[in-house]
């Protein structure tokens, strides 16, 4: 199949899929080699505040018991921690712990690296053409986008 007969959604996956395989691997060259992608994309939807589980199984896309499990290995391995919500006592909040905003640095530093790629490869223009058409299709594909985006 020729790259002109893929759709749009696929190309955008193709290099979705290599700049998360490429932050894993960052990832593992930090010493974070314990962390799943199953694992890494859980904890990046965790909000800067702390986001309630159920939130997170649903932005994730998986059953609530499936979040509980990731988050319990997460916790385990100093990513994350459980605190209480301030809004709600009888509700509990996943908040990124010391150990996970150390590999959020790495992996954001990994994610810098790749747009710089990408931009030299695509040009300027065109990296500042697909930001903003990304952005703009991001209106209508993300419901998870904070509100005023």
């Amino acid at each position: 199949m020729m790259a002109e007969d893929l759709s749009a959604a696929v190309l955008m996956f193709i290099a979705q899929r290599s700049a998360e395989n490429r932050i894993l691997a960052a990832l593992r060259r930090a010493g974070y080699d314990d962390i799943t992608l199953a694992q890494a994309r859980v904890a990046a939807r965790i909000g800067p505040g702390g986001t309630r589980l159920t939130v997170l199984a649903e932005q994730a896309q998986v059953a609530k018991q499936t979040a509980s499990f990731l988050v319990d290995q997460l916790e385990r391995a100093g990513y994350v921690e459980r605190t209480v919500d301030p809004t709600d006592a009888r509700a509990r909040l996943v908040r990124i712990a010391p150990r996970g905003a150390e590999a959020g640095h790495v992996a954001r530093a990994e994610e810098a690296r790749i747009e710089a790629e990408w931009t030299e490869h695509l040009g300027a223009r065109r990296m500042k053409q697909l930001r903003e058409a990304l952005t703009l299709l991001r209106e209508i594909t993300d419901p998870y986008r904070p509100s005023g985006e």
